[in-house]
Formats: C-alpha cells, sequence, structure tokens
C-alpha cells in the first residue's frame, strides 16, 4: 500500500473509531491522557480533539522534560507525542513508536518592533543575530529538542560560512523561555525574533525567515551534514543531529486510548498547523502490537 492509500486507510479508521467510541464514553468516564511536545500543543488540544470521540486531557511540555516526566513515574499519560523520536530509545526504553510528522526550523520576527523589521529586511537571516539592537527568543536545550536543534542550526550555518564561533556569539542564558511561552513573548514586546518550528509561526500567523535546507533541520536529504552536530545532556545522553521528526506511542490499550491513537497516526491533525505528514509516514518502528496501524 502506497504512503497516499495508507493515510487514507488510517483516516477512516480514525475517524470510525472515534465515531464508534463517542457512543460509548461519556460524562462520568475518564479522558485520554494525552502528553505532547510543546509544539503540538495547539494541534492536539483543538484539531485531535475535534476529529476524535474521546475527550482529552492534554499537557505540553518540552519534550525533554515530558520524557523525564514519565521515565521518572510523575506521569502516565496514554498517549505521549515527542518532538524526536530518539527521545523513546534515549530516556524511555519504548519497545515500539511510529513516526507522524516532520517539520524544520525558521527564524520568526515581530514586524511590530524595529528589531523585527531589522530581521525582516537584513540581506542574510544571520546578519542580525549578534546585534545590540535584535533581541532574540529561543528554547533551551537541555529541556526541548526546538532548543539544541536551535544550537545545531547555528553550528551547520558557522561551518557552510565558516564562521565556528557564531553559535557562541548568539546564544546567550537571557534568551531561553518554554516552547508553549515562546512565541508570546512577541505580545509582550520581550523579543524581537525567535527560532520556533514553522509550525509555531504558521499557527501564530507570525512572518518568518527561512533557513537554507542545509542548516534547517527539515529535509532528508541533508541528513548527513545534519548528522554532523551534536549536544550533550546534562544526564550524559547525547542528542545527535537528525531531519526533524515527531513521534508518538500508546501507552494504554483501551477502546478510547486506541481510537485516538489511530487518528495520531493518520496524520491529518497535523497538516494544517504547518507540520509535514510525509508519504512513508506513519513510520512504524520497534516491536509494534498487532492491530497498530494496520
Amino acid at each position: 500500500m502506497d504512503g497516499q492509500s495508507r493515510r487514507a486507510v488510517l483516516a477512516a479508521l480514525g475517524s470510525a473509531g472515534a465515531a464508534a467510541v463517542a457512543g460509548c464514553v461519556g460524562t462520568g468516564q475518564r479522558r485520554v491522557r494525552t502528553l505532547v511536545a510543546g509544539s503540538l500543543q495547539a494541534a492536539a488540544s483543538e484539531t485531535l480533539q475535534r476529529r476524535t470521540g474521546p475527550e482529552l486531557a492534554v499537557e505540553a511540555h518540552g519534550s525533554v522534560h515530558a520524557a523525564r516526566l514519565v521515565a521518572e513515574g510523575k506521569r502516565d499519560p496514554d498517549v505521549l507525542a515527542l518532538a524526536d523520536p530518539a527521545l523513546f530509545d534515549r530516556l524511555l526504553s519504548t519497545p515500539w513508536y511510529a513516526v507522524v510528522a516532520s517539520n524544520e526550523l525558521a527564524l520568526a520576527y515581530n514586524p511590530e518592533t524595529s528589531g523585527g523589521r531589522i530581521v525582516r529586511d537584513a540581506e542574510t537571516w544571520t546578519a542580525p543575530l549578534t546585534r545590540a539592537d535584535v533581541s532574540l527568543g529561543r528554547t533551551d536545550p537541555d529541556l526541548d529538542p526546538l532548543g539544541y536543534r536551535t544550537r545545531f542550526a547555528l553550528e551547520l550555518a558557522g561551518k557552510r560560512q565558516d564562521r565556528p564561533e557564531l553559535a557562541a556569539a548568539v546564544l546567550r542564558p537571557d534568551q531561553r523561555y518554554p516552547e508553549t511561552q515562546l512565541l508570546a513573548q512577541f505580545e509582550t514586546g520581550s523579543i524581537d525574533a525567535a527560532f520556533v518550528y514553522r509550525s509555531m509561526a504558521v499557527e501564530r500567523g507570525y512572518p518568518y525567515r527561512s533557513l537554507p535546507p542545509a542548516v534547517n533541520l527539515g529535509d532528508p536529504k541533508h541528513a548527513e551534514k545534519y548528522a554532523t552536530v551534536q549536544y550533550e545532556l546534562p544526564d550524559g545522553t547525547v542528542a545527535r543531529g537528525a531531519p526533524i521528526e515527531y513521534a508518538a506511542t500508546r501507552r494504554a490499550d483501551d477502546g478510547a486510548t486506541a481510537a485516538v491513537f489511530e487518528t495520531v497516526l493518520a496524520g491529518e491533525w497535523v497538516r494544517q498547523h504547518g507540520f509535514t505528514a510525509r508519504d512513508e509516514y506513519p513510520r512504524m518502528e520497534g516491536d509494534v502490537p498487532n492491530g497498530v496501524g494496520g
């Protein structure tokens, strides 16, 4: 079955499952606990919820933090969706998961501030990054893949431009914000620009500068280049550069959770939020239970 046909079948299964469960999940029954990457918050709480019958209890954090919450027994979600599939192996030893979406990095800017307009009008996207009159925002690489991917993009750009000092010159501790609050800093005037996933800018309606494919971590053709950068997390594990992908796993077997997960696999819930659902998705990894994504 080709990618397009498989997604169509999954979408139909997800809709049918949601409709069937909608008739049996009523008031008083528990919601499907859904823990997602911060960049998936709107897609999950809005679009995924509309496409499923069961009610969702959506919680969102940076993916590293979310994975640690599960690993430490502080959260027990029915569905877990993270912004880096490697976290399922690196922090959780998850037996299986499904890759469901991809994304790319972008530099969003606030057109209402002078610093934002400097970013907009600069000849190259890196030119304004070290200027004192341009304030930048990013996420914490110790808590969130977007944070270490921002470092990767700058390191890759530094290699392309023969500027090995670029990342160190741009990044400062006072630029860090939680992923779920990053673009909200535009409303407060705290920052002029931010390193984000393209989907985040699309959702919030902010203009952005695209980064070159060799830098934006969104093009599988450049996977070998991406693999030349890495970041060591505080626990000693190492995040390595790779094309950006999102993956999810189902951690409960009840009918409501199964219906929600089939909708997750279909991929349509992320498309309108600026994510990419490639033809080869969902890509199943590990010891997948019978009947999942079939």
